[in-house]
């Protein structure tokens, strides 16, 4: 029998997906004796959220996505949360290009291949935006090399299937930037998860649920966890939990009791795409075409014709088309709303649903589309669409984050965020959207929250600048380091650069 009062494991990582895989890869670089352990419900890594085709999230740098640009009350664009984005992107490709060079990853183009990132837009006004957002934008040297046009021939070259047929006299505008790209995240995890299961140390369960989190008495945490075949029972101890199971992560920081949880809720949120194989079709388009998302839509239903690699094959998505469900994951239990309301949540619930009724009836008007209708939001980005030539595919589940506030009583947050005990054992990931794309900066922001300690000159801040060569510089204010790091990424990477 183990000594109770020594842990078996110093670090537990809740879940298969992007985020647990990328946070274990820094730690097992930064630190090689550590032991770890990752649980996983399903039955391989990546299975979930981080599985290509249930996430939207598939390179995002804010490149195309017109919702990361506002247009505030005096007529300008704000910036500030697309260059955040852009740059949280760049430690990703940084720690991508790491991994690579030590032949853990022996072809990027496994996961990541170039796709140049488009926006596109019709009528008046939302070409008046679309020029004044690229004004605002397109000189920074984040976004280098993005071109602007408003003739019709010129997006025709860059993206024909979004021109042909299309009739009318309707003024339209368009951006591009050829250095984008397009990541299978499921891929890619299985990749990191690979690279930790051959390290000593590392040990993934597969088909293994958590079902409860306590806190012993030495600090340390006890996780419970059921075999998903069997139904057998086990636990586990360990220093330091991370909580980074999608949908699920919300339950299981409830368990886990800590304080800085309470008022936690969650909004669950589907999605539906539309995918056409036909080599043809994809052939002729080769872009991640966005559009600006309908007024009060989530972030992950803004409108695009997306270019996707996926296990080497090229598919072409449409959507996605919103959904509600009460499941939390898109293997999880209809109860897994009602089972997440607490005494303590149930004013954030309230307070978000007074607030955002123009968001409910936003996903009532798309759970209710008709084929003919969906077709129809199609016909808007590739107007010679065929529905023969399309079929549905039902993508994963995104939990919203509802956090209390005291003046409201609630807020809907739709983005990520981390909820840390205050001891620093524990942390749990909520959200969603940007989510996949900034993983490293999501695992960066864990260690500097819950390893304070050891991220020093004399622990893992050499070794974390050597994967992160642009650790503690902003690369949105240093034009010259941003060049020099996107140079090198994209060459390791084999990705466009300007």
């Amino acid at each position: 029998m183990p000594d109770p009062s020594s842990p078996e494991s110093d670090v537990i990582l809740i879940g298969a997906g992007i985020m647990s895989a990328t946070l274990g890869v820094f730690l097992r670089e930064l630190e090689p004796s550590l032991k770890i352990e990752m649980f996983e419900t399903l039955e391989g890594a990546g299975l979930e959220s981080s599985d290509s085709w249930n996430n939207a999230g598939t390179g995002h740098a804010a490149n195309c996505e017109l919702n990361y640009t506002p247009e505030r009350a005096d007529g300008s664009i704000d910036i500030s949360k697309a260059l955040a984005i852009n740059v949280e992107f760049e430690l990703s490709r940084q720690l991508w290009s790491y991994i690579v060079k030590k032949g853990s990853i022996k072809d990027p183009r496994s996961f990541i291949h170039p796709v140049p990132h488009m926006s596109f837009v019709w009528g008046d006004e939302n070409v008046s935006f679309l020029r004044k957002r690229f004004k605002a934008i397109g000189s920074h040297p984040c976004y280098h090399g993005m071109e602007y046009t408003e003739d019709r021939k010129q997006i025709a070259d860059w993206a024909p299937l979004v021109m042909e047929g299309r009739t009318g006299d309707d003024p339209v505008a368009a951006t591009r930037i050829i250095t984008g790209s397009d990541v299978d995240y499921g891929s890619l995890t299985n990749h990191f998860v690979g690279h930790l299961s051959a390290l000593p140390g590392f040990d993934v369960h597969y088909l293994s649920r958590v079902t409860d989190l306590a806190r012993e008495n030495d600090g340390c945490w006890r996780v419970e966890v059921e075999d998903a075949k069997s139904g057998y029972r086990r636990s586990a101890t360990t220093k330091f939990v991370f909580i980074g199971a999608g949908g699920g992560a919300l339950p299981l920081l409830q368990k886990s009791g800590i304080p800085e949880g309470k008022g936690y809720a969650g909004f669950p949120v589907g999605g539906i795409w539309l995918r056409c194989d036909d080599p043809t079709i994809n052939k002729r388009h080769h872009a991640k075409v966005y559009g600006k998302a309908p007024h009060g839509s989530p972030p992950m239903s803004v409108p695009h014709l997306d270019t996707r690699v996926i296990g080497g094959q090229h598919s072409l998505l449409f959507g996605p088309y919103a959904g509600f469900s009460t499941r939390f994951l898109k293997h999880g239990s209809l109860l897994d709303l009602v089972e997440s309301v607490r005494p303590a949540n149930v004013k954030p619930l309230l307070s978000v649903a007074r607030d955002n009724i123009d968001l409910t009836e936003y996903l009532i008007e798309q759970v209710l589309q008709s084929e003919s209708e969906r077709l129809a939001a199609l016909d808007a980005y590739y107007p010679n669409a065929r529905s023969d030539d399309w079929r549905l595919q039902v993508a994963g589940q995104r939990v919203e984050t509802i956090k209390p506030n005291v003046k409201r009583g609630g807020l809907l947050e739709l983005g990520t965020e981390l909820v840390a005990a205050a001891d620093r054992s524990l942390v749990a990931l909520l959200g969603a959207s940007p989510g996949a794309s900034t993983a490293a900066f999501i695992a960066i922001s864990v260690l500097e929250k819950c390893f304070p300690d050891e991220l020093t000159a004399a622990g893992w801040l050499p070794k974390l600048k050597e994967i992160i060569p642009s650790y503690g510089v902003s690369l949105a204010d240093d034009a010259d380091l941003l060049r020099h790091v996107r140079a090198d990424t994209a060459a390791v990477l084999k990705v466009e650069n300007i």
